[in-house]
């Protein structure tokens, strides 16, 4: 396509919406900044154009074109972010590639291009423009786009082919038109979401998987943490070459040092930051200029500070990412990989655990301290570990986003203090939980750390619970239980049902781990089994293989008291070989409370090649009520996990374009503000998702007398339900489900899940509440019909997606009976949508 001829522009080339900014991950784990062009940027414009090879030219322009006439050049780089938008992708001040569309004339489609300097193609930068500008169109009014593309440019063909887009093409003269509507479809958004966890997954892996790493600030004072993190690296005997940079000294800890990293005469791929806030600045440059690929930023001085130390903190992302670099911290505790092909300790931490199949993520440097140190005393190994500190980059969606594709971790802990995109967070962790358990410890309920408050967002709890429960997410109430469950998830497998079998030689314990397995919902298969406190390990160990070879068994709790005459290690080997040459050990899981051991006593453990514990250990906890709620809570897990996933389905007989303009008519009325719809409003919004309001008998009651208007039809007698959604301006909106009446909402007695719903997770909403059971027929009434109320949830669920301007809904009350449900009323409150955090094209999460 050949440049274009003068357009006058009506609009300010310089005013283009601030939210069309982007910070972007590309394939290869590299950032860069995505932004409208504007006239200045007309001098790094030509210089990219100078630097395009003639080949590439000659695919976008279809001709030499070897330099851009001013003429051109003005008309390229000023536009009116209207009806002709343009993308600049930027790697500091340089501009790497250049995306397009043009409106065509009294038409809803504008023609589409973009070109990529050479040394940057095959990053994913033409998927990322076209997913901005299809963005930009849709919000213009734009419905398609067009392009031409030379036949022999197979790469630009494969970008259009593989985005997702239903795409009609023609073919003339080695020409190829293509044509497809902007509008997301459910292959476009499936191809931008893998992209997107390929990309963010690159990136932690780059950060985790460095072949050097640069000490900022190393230093020979053994109380300073620079002196720390080079101590901890080399104690760990990182698997590349370590460069301790200090200007006044030749060597630190017998390492060669650097005057600056820039002096380092190899390649850097992680940084090490353990300067002074004030110097990080200076520090920042020289890494840029080095091309350094991840910053870990251990300093503290920055937005836990205040208001000054939150502005340094995002100038430091800021620039970090244009200049295609990641960033842990600051206020980081630091980063390590345990595996024996990298051994990096990135970290202030002195005492680490063995290697292992557990992923972890903090936010607290001070506590991921003591979790290190508390995960080695336990046994529990881990293959990776991050403490994000003030979580100004590199945050825990990024770690999911890694480990679901990490093929050295099985389970994934996380101790989170804030969000910052709870949205993106269940999405990723509802996907990542259906291969690998996430166990999550989440504080700051009441107060955040002011550093997490600027890079989090406040998330009620009803949302909160919601979420976890919604997305498989085992939530544990304190670091100790998060790894009593991570024990058990790390060593033993899941367990196929909720029956147990309690094993031991004490009575009294045996019946504690009885009452407690019953009060977490486990079923008792069974009296608990007393072999006597007499018993040898020999008949200590038949009695744990019959328990588990019984068919009514699906785990086993085993308690034991240590006896006078036998030391209890003989009863630990015992138990232990005995499970070993079962094969239903392989599927059946078993703790133990077994010497009031905490973790993996040496007598329980199955040693791998590397003498760590292994898969087949047999945790130990002090008390049979911690081995018990470890074991539930897999238990609750495992069946969420091997319950089907369920659809997104969409019920026939929704009118989303009727429904909108209910919606716009009210907010026209309100100029735009916040406001209730009427009475006749309401029963219209509802007709448009086919939920129809029990009818008004006005027309037959004034044929035979004088009656008011607004007189209902009786509906059949029911149980009185209630459907609503609540909007999290951070989370997105939540549908409700309870009973109606004082007692239900003086209980809080509503289930909560967050939207979009399949089909499975509606039908778990209507039976979630307490006081569900009414509903199912307890004591003998009739059972109401549940499939009609889940019709009800799907039908509000999809009114919800389809219309974010619904700020709060309450449909009640809902009669619901064996003869269905029966609507008879609702209140409706429409305002300005708010932002979604994760809609719309990809992008890192931006700095407060």
């Amino acid at each position: 396509m050949t440049p274009g001829t003068d357009m006058p522009e009506e609009r300010d080339p310089f005013a283009y919406p601030p939210r069309w900014e982007a910070d972007v991950v590309l394939a290869d784990g590299g950032t860069v900044h995505l932004r409208p062009i504007v006239p200045t940027d007309a001098a790094a414009l030509r210089a990219f154009h100078g630097r395009l090879s003639e080949r590439t030219r000659y695919f976008r322009y279809f001709g030499p074109y070897p330099t851009i006439p001013d003429k051109d050049l003005t008309r390229f780089s000023t536009v009116d972010h209207h009806d002709r938008v343009a993308f600049v992708a930027l790697l500091g001040d340089d501009v790497v590639a250049v995306g397009r569309y043009e409106r065509l004339p009294g038409t809803d489609s504008a023609e589409v291009a973009f070109v990529v300097e050479d040394a940057h193609q095959g990053r994913g930068l033409g998927s990322i423009l076209l997913e901005h500008l299809a963005a930009a169109a849709r919000e213009r009014g734009l419905g398609q786009f067009e392009a031409e593309v030379l036949a022999e440019n197979a790469q630009m063909v494969r970008v259009f082919r593989d985005a997702g887009y239903q795409v009609s093409r023609a073919f003339d003269e080695g020409v190829l038109h293509l044509e497809f509507a902007v509008d997301p479809t459910e292959a476009s958004v499936a191809v931008a979401w893998a992209r997107e966890q390929s990309a963010e997954a690159r990136s932690v892996h780059n950060l985790l998987h460095p072949r050097s790493v640069a000490v900022i600030g190393a230093s020979t004072d053994p109380a300073k943490v620079g002196n720390a993190v080079l101590r901890n690296l080399l104690a760990a005997n990182f698997a590349g070459p370590v460069f301790p940079v200090n200007p006044e000294h030749r060597s630190i800890r017998g390492v060669r040092a650097y005057p600056t990293v820039l002096d380092v005469p190899d390649a850097v791929d992680l940084a090490v930051v353990a300067v002074p806030a004030a110097g990080v600045d200076e520090v920042m440059d020289a890494c840029l200029v080095k091309g350094v690929k991840t910053l870990v930023v251990v300093s503290a001085g920055f937005g836990e500070t205040g208001p000054d130390g939150r502005g340094a903190e995002r100038r430091l992302v800021d620039e970090a990412r244009a200049h295609g670099m990641r960033v842990v911290g600051p206020n980081a505790l630091g980063v390590v990989n345990l595996d024996p092909a990298v051994r990096l300790n990135a970290t202030l931490a002195p005492t680490l655990p063995g290697p292992g199949r557990t992923g972890f993520f903090c936010q607290s440097g001070a506590l991921g301290t003591a979790i290190l140190a508390d995960a080695a005393a336990r046994g529990l190994g881990l293959s990776t570990f991050v403490s994000a500190g003030n979580r100004a980059d590199v945050s825990g969606n990024d770690l999911l986003q890694y480990w679901e594709t990490d093929p050295a971790t099985d389970v994934v802990l996380l101790y989170l203090e804030s969000f910052g995109n709870p949205r993106k967070f269940a999405r990723l962790a509802r996907r990542l939980g259906r291969t690998k358990p996430v166990v999550v410890v989440k504080s700051g309920r009441n107060t955040v750390l002011p550093a997490l408050a600027a890079t989090g967002v406040a998330v009620d709890e009803a949302s909160v619970q919601a979420l976890f429960e919604q997305a498989g997410v085992i939530r544990v109430e304190s670091i100790a239980q998060l790894f009593d469950t991570a024990l058990l998830l790390a060593h033993q497998p899941l367990p196929p049902g909720e029956r147990v079998a309690v094993v031991g030689n004490s009575s009294a314990i045996g019946v504690l781990a009885a009452d407690a397995a019953i009060g977490h919902g486990l079923v008792l298969a069974g009296d608990p089994v007393d072999v006597g406190a007499q018993a040898g390990p020999d008949q200590f160990a038949a009695a744990v293989a019959d328990a588990l070879q019984r068919d009514d068994v699906d785990s086993l709790i085993v308690v034991f008291v240590p006896p006078i005459a036998i030391p209890g290690t003989a009863y630990a080997r015992a138990l232990r070989e005995a499970a070993e040459g079962l094969p239903e050990a392989d599927s059946k899981p078993i703790v133990s409370t077994f010497l009031a051991a905490e973790g993996i006593p040496a007598e329980l453990a199955v040693l791998g090649p590397d003498g760590a514990p292994t898969h087949g250990s047999i945790p130990s906890y002090p008390s049979p009520e911690r081995a018990t709620l470890a074991l539930a809570r897999a238990t609750a897990y495992a069946r969420w996990r091997s319950s089907p996933p369920g659809t997104f389905v969409r019920a026939e007989g929704m009118d989303p374009d009727r429904a909108n303009s209910v919606v716009d008519a009210a907010l026209s009325r309100a100029g735009g503000a916040e406001v209730e719809l009427t009475d006749d409003e309401v029963v219209a919004l509802l007709d448009c998702y086919g939920i129809e309001v029990t009818r008004d008998a006005n027309a037959e009651l004034k044929a035979v007398v004088d009656v008011p208007d607004y007189i209902q039809r009786m509906a059949p007698e029911g149980i009185s339900c209630s459907i609503g959604l609540q909007d999290d301006p951070s989370f997105g909106t939540v549908v409700s489900f309870g009973l109606a009446g004082v007692v239900s909402t003086l209980l809080g007695d509503r289930a909560y899940r967050a939207v979009p719903l399949t089909d499975t997770e509606a039908a778990s909403l209507v039976r979630s509440p307490r006081a569900a059971p009414l509903l199912a027929g307890f004591a003998g009434g009739e059972p109401a019909d549940l499939a009609a109320l889940q019709h009800l949830v799907l039908r509000v669920s999809a009114m919800s997606e389809d219309l974010p301007e619904i700020r709060a809904l309450a449909i009640e009350p809902i009669l619901a009976s064996a003869a269905g449900a029966f609507v008879t009323g609702g209140r409706v409150t429409v305002g300005p949508p708010p932002s979604r955090h994760d809609s719309g094209p990809r992008r890192l999460r931006p700095i407060a």
